[in-house]
């Protein structure tokens, strides 16, 4: 096959001249390859050279001219160049071998050949020539573009030497399945969980980067499951991992919460990009294998699972060196409050108990409306159909109570001034609680938004702290 047709940009024939001068193999390879088969779009384009790919990176920009400048990696013998929203990365071709207690590679120079054995799968192990004489060429020799007509995600070298080399590869390969919706080969596979101990070297960094592009994925499910079948899901989110299976006392079983926390993250997936919101959707019963009890008369029971699995992000957050700023809190409150829209419409939905889960909820409700929804997955069709009618009544029943508050902070019943006349006060505290008293009580249901309920609450709460109003408010 020959790429000509699809090296549209002018920069691989400049790439192909600067190697041209300097008497040297060019190839643009990797996911660029991978990308132009799928039809993916991408701004990262890797070149290797059969020499230097710092002096490579150099040339081009002396033909591009201008301001284009190089920035060179020379501990890693790389070289970059940023030009028209696109990234060049230049590397000699090399060969690498590993130590055991590390994924920091030996490099040696090599040929074309040495690099692409060294790549992790066959899908990415393509190369195409920017030589003017062989503009074009493909270079499959571990049958990339096969792979990628099966869908297939298969390690060009033995697995165990790939994955135990470099665990990275690992999450990395349940990353491009999950992304590309490709089955990972069963050879493949086997190697990664024979090797799944192996994640224990890379850095919490490393490992979060993948689990993040796993979230943010189409289908997010796809990546847990096999992380989950793997071996690795125990390795790096034993919470995860314990919500699988279920128990059975008496003949009477629980769900498996993983797989239906993986039904509701798809769900939510599906609905919004917002990748803290599918944190929140993976993470919303991680605190049912803590709180899992069996009782004789009720069943099985997760008291508080809710307030346990707020704690628990919190604490996997700082230990996977996810961000802990206003990410974190916004996380673990909606895994705290996931219950409360569904609590909600299991009783009489009253003006008081909208408000104060919005109060809780403020700015995230309606996130929080959206993850409560994708909760309901059960498989009584007509059971699901009426939890969500419920839900739909209680999001107007939101937006009424808003209209209602709006017009409440627009003018209070009975102001400052007028309570400093029915009391004898001057400006004081006094009158600040009186007003503060009455207001939060009508933005809690507790009395009617009305100047005659307001003078009855102002009254009594006179008459509890020993006051007596100079008149009768009431009287013609």
């Amino acid at each position: 096959m020959n790429f000509k047709s699809k090296l549209r940009s002018k920069i691989f024939h400049t790439v192909g001249a600067a190697a041209d001068d300097m008497g040297c193999q060019a190839y643009v390879v990797g996911g660029y390859v991978r990308d132009l088969v799928i039809g993916r779009s991408s701004k990262d384009i890797d070149f290797v050279t059969v020499g230097s790919g710092i002096e490579l990176a150099q040339n081009v920009a002396a033909i591009l001219g201008g301001k284009t400048d190089v920035t060179v990696f020379r501990n890693y013998g790389t070289a970059q160049i940023h030009r028209r929203g696109l990234e060049l990365e230049f590397v000699g071709a090399r060969k690498e071998s590993y130590r055991h207690d590390s994924r920091n590679p030996i490099v040696e120079d090599g040929t074309l050949a040495d690099d692409l054995a060294r790549r992790d799968f066959s899908i990415n192990a393509m190369a195409v020539s920017v030589n003017a004489a062989s503009f074009g060429e493909l270079i499959d020799v571990y049958d990339g573009m096969g792979d990628i007509e099966r869908r297939i995600i298969r390690t060009p070298a033995d697995p165990d030497i790939t994955f135990s080399d470099d665990p990275l590869r690992m999450l990395r390969a349940i990353r491009f399945a999950t992304q590309l919706q490709f089955d990972i080969d069963p050879v493949t596979f086997a190697g990664i969980v024979r090797n799944a101990s192996r994640i224990e070297i890379i850095t919490a960094e490393r490992i979060k980067d993948e689990l993040f592009k796993i979230m943010a994925s189409p289908k997010p499910s796809i990546g847990w499951e096999l992380l989950l079948a793997s071996g690795l899901l125990g390795k790096i989110l034993p919470e995860l991992a314990r919500m699988k299976g279920i128990d059975v006392v008496h003949g009477r079983g629980h769900k498996d919460n993983f797989r239906h926390t993986m039904l509701v993250l798809d769900s939510v997936a599906q609905a919004s990009d917002n990748v803290f919101l599918r944190w929140a959707a993976l993470f919303h019963d991680i605190g049912k294998p803590v709180t899992k009890h069996w009782d004789d008369a009720r069943g099985w029971t997760f008291h508080n699972h809710n307030f346990v699995g707020a704690k628990m992000v919190r604490n996997i957050f700082r230990r996977m060196k996810f961000p802990l700023g206003a990410e974190m809190r916004y996380v673990a409150k909606l895994v705290e409050l996931h219950m409360r829209p569904i609590a909600l419409v299991e009783d009489e939905v009253t003006d008081s108990a909208v408000r104060r889960l919005a109060n809780y909820a403020e700015e995230d409700l309606a996130d929080l409306m959206l993850l409560a929804r994708a909760d309901i997955t059960s498989k009584d069709e007509a059971r699901k159909a009426r939890y969500l009618a419920n839900f739909d009544l209680v999001e107007e029943k939101f937006r009424q109570t808003e209209a209602k508050d709006f017009e409440r902070n627009r003018k209070n019943p009975v102001d400052g001034t007028e309570i400093m006349a029915l009391f004898g006060l001057p400006q004081c505290p006094e009158v600040g609680f009186y007003a503060k008293s009455l207001k939060q009580a009508i933005k809690d249901c507790e009395i009617e938004d009305s100047r005659e309920a307001a003078l009855h609450f102002l009254l009594k709460l006179a008459e509890e702290r020993g006051t007596k109003p100079l008149y009768d408010p009431f009287a013609n």
